[in-house]
């Protein structure tokens, strides 16, 4: 059984301040799909997805891992964090790290997307995870980059929103109509799905904390390296928002990671070449 069509659960545990370790520690939910059998393998979505986003690859990686994908706080199904939890990097890195040991996952694999991918980075950094494949990370980016990146990332957002939700599901019945609403993340768009379009357009328009992540970005750099776990980078060739000049950058800052060109493939490669992908993240989490 495919996580999609596993329902998916929900996990309350405790997170301490990584501001304050005096703090009392906070009560945090995350809403997740656990599927297949193998070493555990953690995957994190981008900024204004849901989890559903590795639907394409779940299957394959279901035959050799135990996957676990998340959404992450105020995404999804996921409750954003409570007042005083900025939705930055060190807190949503907490977080990350505090579901691991809610659900008894020692040092798992991790793969993310975007700002998944950053995180995934981060916790590698922390030496909390075995293995490192990074899609398209944040954080490689000039500030020219960043400026762009972020300004469609808005417009994007602001086009989800204004979209009657009739209209988001005529469009999606064709693939022309696919490619309006998500061309910016697929460079295969018209293989997505209808049903697929319409929940990932919404979760865009409803994600309840894409500005306050967005806004701790701005100044967010990645300027250390991962030594002593396997890291895998990986970068679609026709990535519209994070452009794969950035990749370049990554594997300076990472000399011993593997950079793998993902050709045809845009920003969110997991619909656009699923075995590729899939192949990519199970040799990344060998």
């Amino acid at each position: 059984m495919s996580a999609t069509a596993t329902a998916a659960t929900t996990v309350t545990f405790e997170v301490p301040s990584p501001y304050d370790p005096a703090a009392e520690p906070r009560a945090v939910t995350l809403s997740y799909a656990r599927v297949g059998n193998g070493e555990p393998l953690l995957l994190l979505h981008g900024i204004g997805h849901h989890r559903q986003a590795w639907d394409p690859v779940i299957d394959v990686l279901a035959t050799g891992r135990d996957v676990i994908a998340v959404d992450l706080p105020g995404f999804g199904a996921s409750p954003a964090l409570a007042d005083g939890f900025a939705h930055d990097l060190p807190t949503m890195t907490a977080v990350l790290a505090a579901l691991c040991e809610a659900l008894e996952l020692n040092r798992p694999h991790v793969a993310g997307n975007s700002l998944g991918g950053l995180l995934a980075l981060e916790l590698g950094r922390e030496k909390r995870v075995r293995s490192v494949t990074a899609l398209s990370p944040a954080g490689f980016w000039s500030r020219a980059e960043q400026r762009y990146a972020f300004g469609l990332l808005l417009a994007m957002r602001r086009a989800a929103r204004a979209m009657p939700v009739p209209l988001v599901e005529r469009l999606s019945r064709s693939a022309a109509g696919r490619s309006v609403l998500t061309s910016s993340i697929y460079a295969r768009p018209g293989r997505r799905s209808p049903e697929a379009v319409v929940a990932e357009t919404l979760a865009l328009a409803k994600a309840r904390r894409f500005t306050e992540t967005l806004r701790a970005g701005r100044d967010l750099r990645f300027t250390d390296d991962v030594p002593g776990i396997p890291v895998t980078v990986a970068w679609g060739t026709r990535d519209l928002i994070l452009v794969r000049r950035q990749g370049i950058r990554a594997k300076r800052m990472i000399p011993k990671a593997r950079l793998i060109r993902l050709p045809g493939c845009g920003h969110v490669p997991m619909n656009d070449d699923p075995a590729l992908v899939a192949r990519v993240l199970l040799d990344g989490s060998r």
